[in-house]
Formats: structure tokens, sequence, C-alpha cells
């Protein structure tokens, strides 16, 4: 029975900050690990669940709080059994999709103490219970942003990572994949069966999962002693292992470029969610279309094993700094493509991605970092990944390459397994650069927009002579540095230019202009407008 607590006490008790994204933070408490024991079954949609979390108390605390979805008038949700902490007497109610939590005693600065959660319930979202395109049933977690709290109560927030381990049990027919690495699979009385995954490197619960289904399972091999496996439905285990066999490629081109992969092994699942690709640790979700048996999942394969190093291992500490997982996973698997197919597959699609930003910024004009945002699956759009992977570029292109990747390598060792935001990136970049980039992280990721520049030739001073001209005509001005490749009666020749001020004006002295070409070997964000026809 649900032990009732009156709203005074709660506001009494109650030691909460709210992060920068509004998400409640309790600063002295750190959840050091989470074990879930999760029973599921063919008869019906209920799960049952025991939760036992370990926290570490960094300060004194008589409150805490977990999230965990309430039933609802749909019949959907959860309801918790027993609460139990092993230092002692506590109350607890379980209200507004939060389990909340009062000691008795409060617990002291530099304890740890255990909370054990018996519920049970039909999940309303994040483990998707349904049948793939073959009419088997399965079983997934989908808990990108926060919904993984719809069936396992937890801190659905990325700020407070820990170690897991999930046991399943389950209908012997299925196979169960999870986050970490396989410690037990035993088969049990009335044709169930137990599968024990166990998650040593910190996780947010995000990127937390399991999955159940009838799969087909190969081993494509070993990269660096990750072992990396093929998990697919059975009834197209033909076209998934092949289309699933290209993931030791990025797998190794990241881990040369970036650093050694956090995780124990790397699985890529095909799976039945609501996204095309969820970079769950370690255990990837692909949706169930992926797989064609015509090797088409490569691009995808390649962000999303790039999302192990950033937005898995090095996370995203508030929601409106997601640039650093979606847009770092942008730029590197273009950069995969380009290490793999060359500059031109890069180039187009890096155009591709700055008319995406373009095209965005005309229906929403805000910047990359936008606390704004309160609806968290609105932050999947262009500003976060393809803009965000502009900026990298931009950022690239104004260091140099060998700066640019020891910066990314500084940033990943230093933030490896941990939180982190955009101005610890910046920090990094400026370490390896020795340069302020203060005005370079404002321009591009704090202010909306991008230079909107109108280039235009014209006679120069002395006869003959001619000058081009470039207006920014956004309101904001921005600094860059832009190449404009022009064409003259007696060759081709690039200028660069440095653009700071509303009007540029750049002599580049004798011969009739032909033709103007901004940016030609594609390294600014921009839009332009190109008139010749003021040329002599």
């Amino acid at each position: 029975m649900k032990n009732i607590l009156s709203i005074s006490l709660l506001l009494m008790s109650c030691f909460i900050v709210r992060g920068r994204d509004n998400y409640k933070r309790n600063p002295n408490a750190d959840i050091i690990h989470y074990d879930f024991s999760i029973s599921i079954s063919d008869t019906n949609n209920i799960i049952y669940g025991h939760a036992v979390i370990a926290v570490n108390f960094t300060g004194p605390l008589d409150t805490i709080e977990f999230d965990l979805r309430n039933k609802g008038t749909d019949a959907k949700g959860m309801i918790v059994g027993n609460v139990i902490f092993d230092k002692g007497t506590i109350k607890w109610i379980h209200k507004d999709n939060r389990i909340i939590i009062t000691m008795g005693e409060a617990v002291k600065k530099g304890s740890q103490g255990n909370f054990s959660i018996d519920y049970s319930g039909i999940p309303a979202d994040g483990l998707i219970i349904s049948d793939n395109k073959y009419g088997s049933r399965t079983f997934f977690a989908d808990n990108w942003p926060d919904r993984a709290s719809n069936w396992i109560p937890c801190v659905d927030h990325p700020y407070d990572k820990a170690t897991v381990d999930f046991i399943v049990t389950s209908p012997d027919r299925y196979k169960v994949v999870g986050s970490g690495y396989l410690l037990e699979e035993s088969y049990m009385p009335n044709h169930t069966k137990l599968t024990h995954w166990k998650e040593e490197v910190p996780l947010a619960t995000k990127v937390m999962a399991i999955g159940g289904a009838s799969f087909a399972i190969r081993f494509e091999g070993n990269v660096d002693n990750i072992p990396v496996w093929t998990w697919v439905f059975s009834e197209n285990r033909k076209e998934g292992f092949y289309d699933y066999a290209v993931a030791v490629k990025p797998l190794a081109f990241f881990s040369r470029l970036i650093g050694p992969y956090s995780y124990e092994k790397l699985a890529n699942v095909q799976s039945k969610t609501i996204f095309g690709g969820l970079e769950n640790a370690g255990c990837i979700f692909y949706s169930e279309n992926s797989v064609t048996g015509l090797g088409k999942a490569e691009d995808l394969m390649a962000h999303e094993i790039a999302h192990q190093w950033f937005g898995n291992s090095v996370t995203e500490d508030d929601w409106h700094h997601i640039w650093l997982s979606e847009g770092f996973a942008t730029y590197l698997a273009a950069v995969y493509q380009e290490n793999t197919y060359g500059k031109e597959k890069f180039d187009a699609t890096m155009k591709s991605a700055r008319k995406r930003v373009l095209d965005y910024y005309k229906r929403s004009p805000q910047p990359v970092v936008d606390t704004t945002v309160t609806d968290l699956m609105k932050l999947l759009n262009a500003n976060s990944y393809q803009k965000g992977a502009w900026v990298l570029h931009m950022l690239r292109y104004e260091l140099g390459d060998d700066v640019f990747w020891k910066g990314m390598r500084l940033y990943y060792s230093e933030y490896r397994n941990r939180n982190a935001l955009t101005i610890d990136f910046q920090r990094a970049m400026e370490k390896v650069s020795n340069k302020n980039l203060d005005g370079f992280f404002k321009q591009w990721l704090f202010t909306a927009g991008q230079p909107d520049l109108k280039i235009t030739s014209c006679p120069g001073e002395s006869k003959g002579s001619s000058d081009l001209v470039i207006e920014q005509t956004q309101d904001h001005l921005f600094s860059f540095n832009i190449d404009l490749k022009v064409d003259e009666v007696n060759g081709s020749h690039i200028y660069k230019i440095q653009v700071s001020d509303r009007i540029t004006r750049k002599s580049i002295g004798m011969g009739k202009i032909i033709d103007i070409i901004p940016d030609p070997d594609t390294e600014l964000l921009f839009k332009t407008e190109v008139d010749k026809g003021k040329n002599h």
C-alpha cells in the first residue's frame, strides 16, 4: 500500500535544482548503478519489473525522486507495488510520473544506499511491444529522449549516467539483446529463458536498451578486440547479414580517428522502433526497413556508430546542447564518406546539408543552442544535425586538419564516459589551437542564421581594373573568410577574402570577369546571390 505524504512535507523535504533545460536535478544524489529485472510474455503486454538503484549521496539528503510514468486513463503506465531503502524507514508516493521518496532520517554526505522498487504495468511508450513487418511479436526499448521512464524507474535525463544490468525473463523462443556484454543465458522452467546483459560503462538512460525477437545472429569480426555482431529478423537473415556486415568499417575508422571505443561490443540490430536509427550504446537499433539486401545501410550505420563516441560516451549535459551529439555524428559520418569514397561524395553531402539548414531557417530562425525549446523531439532538426555538422566543418577549415583532429581527440579523451557542454568543447579546441574562439562559437552556435551575401563585380579605381564587392544583407554581421573563384579572360584565380563589415571590397586587378564561383571547395555555411552584371 502506498504511503501518502502531505504536499507541505514534500515541499519541505525536496532538495532539487532545475537544470538549464528545466529538468529537476538532485545535486546531492549520484546514481551509480541500475539493476533491472524485467519479465515479458506472449500472453499480454504487461511487464513485471524489479529495480535496484544504487545511489552515492554527494550531500546530505532526506528526499529523492525517480521518474516513472503513472498508470493513465488508457490503462497504460506503471503501478508501483513497493519501495524499500536499505538504510531504514521511508515514505513514498508515486505521483505526476515521479516516485517521491522521503527518508525517515536524512542520509549523510559520502554514504551510499540502494532503493528497491517493484512495479508492473503496460508500457505507454519507451518499450515498444508490437509485431514486426513479418507479423512476429517483438520487444524493443526506445528510450530517446526521455521515454525510458515509461517502463523503468530512473533519472531520465542524460546528466546522471550509471552502469546497468538488464535481467530479462522471456518466453524461451526469443533471443534477447541488450546493453553491455552477455553474462548469462539460461533456459528456465515453463518454457522461459533468463538473459542477463551487464554494462560496466556508465550510460545515460536514453541509450540503455534491450530487444527481444526471433533473431538470426552472426559474428562479423573484431575491431581492436571489440566484437561486432549482427542481429536481424530470422525472416530476412540473408539480406540483413549482407547489409549490416559493413559496420566493421566505420567502427575501425572512428577508432583510429578519434580514440578507443568505449563499450564491450557493437551489436547492430534490426528493430521495430519509431526512429530510423537509435544509437543505443554498443547495441544500435535500426528500423526494420533498413534491411534491403542492397547494401544501402552504410551511411545510416556510420552516423549511429559515430554516436558511440559523441552522444553516448561524451554526452551532452543539457538537452539544448544536443548538437554535441547529432551535429558530431552527422559530420563524422560525412568524414567517413570522404575517407571511403572521396571528396566529391563529401562535398555533395555538405552541400545538401547546407540547403537543409537554409530551408529550415526560413521556417524556424533560431540558433543551434536554442534554450526556448521545451518539446525535446523538436530538437531533432536541421540546426542540431546539419548546422551542427557545418559548425565543425568550418572550425576544421579555421584551424586546419591537424589542429582540428587533435582537438577532437582531446575533447573525447577529457570527457570520455562523462558529460559536457559546448563550452567544454570550445575550451578543448582553444587549448590545442592557442586561439580565442569566443567569436566563432558565439556567432555560429548562439546566434540565429548565417551570412546572406550579395556578391557583385564592378569597375575598379584604375582603368581596366575590377573589384569584387561582398555585401552582408542579414541583420547580424558575421565574421568569416570566403574563397571566390573568379574566371577571367586571362585564366582562373581564387581570392581569399576576410569579411566582417556590411560591405567588403576587394580589388583583383586587370581583366574582364566571366564568372564568379563562391566557396569552390565547400568550406562556408552561407546563402548567396551573385551578380556579374556590373562588370565593365
